[in-house]
């Protein structure tokens, strides 16, 4: 009974990881212990109620608390720090915005009825309530680049991306995932393609043309290979067909067509998938697919399944 009464709870401890992620307190921690009311003016908070924050997460492992009300990271919160390895802080400071959470609490209503619940709620589509919240969107970007970095490492170390000569990342964000291989690839050449909001705020990089753009309209030509990243999964059948067959409009004979996605999993296991798909359909509206519901929606949009790679935890899906 404990263990599903700490399931169940589960909402109280991402909300206040989020608001510790979003007030930055594991960087203003990095160097030594500080007092809560050194804290609490440094994050403009009320020193009380911060207290009563830092201490829950000091209970379950995030933070140690010390004599006198001070407080140091303890090794589980060092993952919080902006500059650590494959931090998840980013993520962390977007999942509990007001206008994402509120989406979750609407679950009901897509089981209830197959509808979107960000859309039901909004009167919007997440993309396009983030155009006109343009603050939100700078939060959302930072955490898919965060999430895109713990998975890099991985992906690269599985997939031998020196292959290609020219490699165009489809909704590729700020460029990390591209960046990483043309680092290790100096002979490769990279098409960095999103929203032209998205690409304004990548950081240039040698070997790499940035081009803004809708990828159901067109995307660059030419290319080797086409990366599409953690796309796919954000929409339902129809769009992602659309978008497949765009990428197929545009691509040379013999290129490949890299999806780099969670596997849904076999029952009774892969819970992150499966609470990924869930964030699918509250969020984007799209959802996590099989290997097979993969490769149906590559023969519809003129593509052939040549395999998958595993890397940790997605898999490079390759098709021609």
């Amino acid at each position: 009974m404990e263990e599903l009464l700490r399931l169940i709870n589960g909402y109280q401890v991402s909300q206040a990881i989020h608001v510790a992620a979003t007030l930055g307190i594991a960087d203003r921690l990095a160097g030594e212990p500080r007092s809560v009311d050194e804290l609490a003016l440094a994050t403009d908070t009320h020193a009380p109620s911060l207290y009563r924050l830092l201490r829950a997460l000091a209970a379950i492992g995030v933070l140690t608390e010390q004599p006198d009300r001070r407080f140091a990271l303890a090794p589980l919160g060092e993952g919080l720090r902006g500059d650590a390895p494959e931090s998840p802080a980013a993520w962390a400071a977007f999942i509990g915005r007001s206008y994402y959470w509120s989406a979750w609490s609407n679950l009901l209503h897509s089981v209830r009825t197959g509808e979107n619940a960000f859309s039901a709620l909004h009167g919007v589509d997440v993309w396009a309530y983030r155009i006109e919240h343009p603050e939100e969107a700078e939060v959302f970007d930072a955490a898919m680049t965060a999430l895109a970095r713990r998975v890099t490492a991985a992906v690269l170390d599985a997939y031998d991306f020196g292959r290609h000569a020219v490699i165009a990342d489809i909704g590729g964000g700020h460029g990390a995932l591209l960046a990483a291989i043309l680092e290790r690839h100096p002979q490769v050449e990279g098409v960095l393609f999103d929203q032209a909001a998205v690409v304004a705020a990548a950081a240039p990089t040698d070997r790499c043309q940035i081009v803004g753009g809708s990828f159901f309209e067109s995307v660059p030509e030419g290319a080797d290979a086409y990366i599409l990243k953690a796309v796919l999964h954000d929409w339902e059948d129809e769009s992602a067909v659309a978008i497949l067959r765009t990428c197929r409009h545009a691509a040379p004979a013999g290129s490949a067509l890299l999806l780099i996605e969670r596997r849904l999993g076999p029952p009774n296991g892969e819970p992150a998938a499966k609470f990924s798909d869930l964030n699918m359909l509250v969020g984007p509206g799209g959802r996590e697919r099989t290997l097979d519901e993969y490769a149906a929606l590559l023969e519809v949009a003129g593509y052939r399944l040549i395999g998958e790679t595993p890397a940790g935890a997605v898999t490079v899906i390759e098709a021609r």
